[in-house]
């Protein structure tokens, strides 16, 4: 398992698989470590969960899992024993030695219940030793309801008073307490609770049904369940490690239980976060499965951001490099060719019934577009920024035979550090040369300038609509033009247009199925006896 996941859920009750299907539904890698341990494995129903009432817990939980599983995400039956910082993510260990990393992580490890010290009481935890009403009132209404007063006096009244609600026969066991406060009895005598002074004991139980406690003094009172007030303690070991450390929760002023302080997201520290039990002691199974799509969401949302912030780091990266000579160098080598052999069609189509003359191809490549202006009788400038590129277009020249390659002239240069020649060329072709914005027209104006009058200026660019198709282009957008803005940057009084065009042509998307791109297609005569280049702005 040494594997890394976008998300580790550490608990696999409602609050852990609720995260983890709203993480898996959104395409992120999600495993789902649980030990096995649900706090509600006594009882017998989930209650007050909407389209699922009454469902027994195991049975919600086998649900939540075959969910989780269908949309892409893991479930491992297991143990976290550590967690750490690692890097930019976390390094965990799990029992039985496997390692695994996590980008981010979501605690849903609930709470135990800490029952008072009474024999009997927790092997009937969740069946007639119960806690919340609205987990359990129905299913004893009208029942005799014993609440045992196993701490703070204003719990046990909050809880007796609540229990009433269900059923008229709830009376106080005061476990020796002191004595109550009188607006206390008058409460419980307005509500005609009774009040049973002395220690409980014990528990009567005939046929594994619980029939009433034992006092100290020997007297059984007769209860149909009883009603305890556990303490809440969170199950946060695991986070020991990162720092993150629960708080008391306090009811009345007096301390009821622990959990994770975290934010309304679920968000404990960075890269953390926490849902269910062990960030609200109060949440039943519904609300801690909402935590958890709540939790879940916010990690997406986090992991969304921050490869948001990487790809622009990239993009700022590629944009003032992959046009360099150090990447076209890369480029170059990393392939024995990377262009088809072929002339590009623009050039074919534009090209094929001018005069021969002198002629700059620019960005030169592996040599096509300069050889095949070459066999048509034109001296050709092939001026490139990889010696690579211009090493093989040299012997692609040579193959076509010393006329051809007599022809051209292969120069090594970056035009926008050595600008060519104002007014010496009668053809000057780019084709596909994409850079940023001020750097192209700045670019785009030095070629300009380099035609002859009378010459032919001509560029060719991958048009912006290539970035809708299934072509999957380099998603530069600032680097993609159009032929109406090249246009736009030259002086009427100074060029004629003849061509401003987007031209369609076959071509294979990266999965080899057939589709179209479009060639933003710029041609411009550079009218005799005029010398300016550009439009001024």
């Amino acid at each position: 398992m040494e594997q890394t996941y976008d998300v580790v859920v550490i608990g696999g009750g409602a609050a852990g698989l609720a995260g983890a299907l709203a993480l898996a539904r959104a395409r992120r890698s999600v495993l789902v470590v649980d030990d096995g341990t649900p706090r509600n494995a006594p009882a017998d129903r989930v209650h007050n969960y909407l389209g699922r009432e009454s469902t027994p817990p195991a049975e919600l939980i086998a649900d939540g899992r075959a969910e989780v599983t269908r949309y892409g995400g893991e479930i491992h039956a297991g143990r976290v024993e550590t967690v750490a910082r690692d890097g930019d993510g976390f390094r965990l260990s799990l029992d039985g030695g496997a390692e695994l990393r996590a980008r981010r992580l979501l605690v849903t490890t609930g709470l135990v219940d800490e029952l008072p010290e009474l024999p009997g009481l927790a092997q009937r935890w969740g069946r007639d030793v119960l806690h919340c009403p609205y987990c359990h009132g129905w299913e004893v209404r009208d029942r005799r309801i014993g609440v045992l007063v196993s701490g703070p006096t204003a719990v046990a009244m909050h809880q007796v008073n609540l229990w009433r609600q269900w059923s008229p026969q709830v009376m106080l066991l005061t476990q020796d307490g002191p004595p109550l406060e009188p607006s206390d009895a008058e409460q419980l005598a307005a509500r005609a609770i009774p009040v049973v002074p002395g220690r409980v004991t014990g528990l009567e139980i005939a046929d594994d049904t619980l029939t009433g406690v034992r006092l100290a003094s020997g007297e059984v009172v007769a209860l149909d369940a009883v009603v305890v007030a556990p303490r809440f303690t969170a199950r946060a070991g695991v986070l020991e490690s990162l720092g993150v450390k629960p708080v008391d929760v306090e009811m009345g002023g007096h301390v009821v239980g622990s959990q994770i302080p975290a934010d309304p997201s679920g968000l404990a520290v960075p890269g953390v976060w926490v849902a269910g039990n062990v960030a609200d002691v109060r949440a039943q199974v519904i609300s801690a499965a909402a935590s958890g799509l709540l939790a879940g969401a916010a990690i997406n949302a986090d992991l969304v951001a921050e490869e948001t912030r990487d790809a622009v780091e990239s993009y700022r990266h590629q944009v003032r490099t992959m046009f360099e000579r150090d990447a076209w160098e890369e480029r170059y080598r990393a392939r024995p060719a990377i262009w088809s052999g072929r002339p590009n069609p623009q050039l074919v189509a534009e090209a094929a019934d001018l005069a021969p003359g002198r002629a700059l191809d620019v960005g030169s490549g592996e040599g096509a577009d300069a050889i095949w202006l070459a066999e048509r009788g034109w001296r050709v400038t092939g001026v490139d920024i990889s010696t690579t590129a211009l090493g093989r277009a040299a012997a692609h020249a040579s193959a076509a035979g010393a006329e051809v390659a007599g022809r051209i002239e292969w120069l090594h240069a970056d035009l926008r550090e050595q600008p060519p020649a104002e007014g010496r060329y009668d053809l000057v072709s780019a084709q596909y040369m994409h850079l940023p914005g001020e750097a192209r027209r700045e670019l785009f104006a030095r070629l300009a300038a380099a035609v002859a009058p009378g010459g032919t200026l001509l560029i060719v660019g991958h048009h912006p609509s290539d970035l809708r198709t299934s072509a999957h282009r380099m998603h530069f957008p600032e680097m993609m033009y159009t032929a109406e803005e090249i246009a736009s940057g030259l002086d009427p009084s100074t060029w004629t247009v003849l061509t401003v065009d987007a031209r369609s042509r076959p071509a294979a998307d990266p999965e080899g199925h057939p589709g179209e791109v479009s060639d933003a297609v710029l041609v411009a005569r550079r009218r005799a006896g005029q010398s300016g280049a550009v439009r001024s702005e």
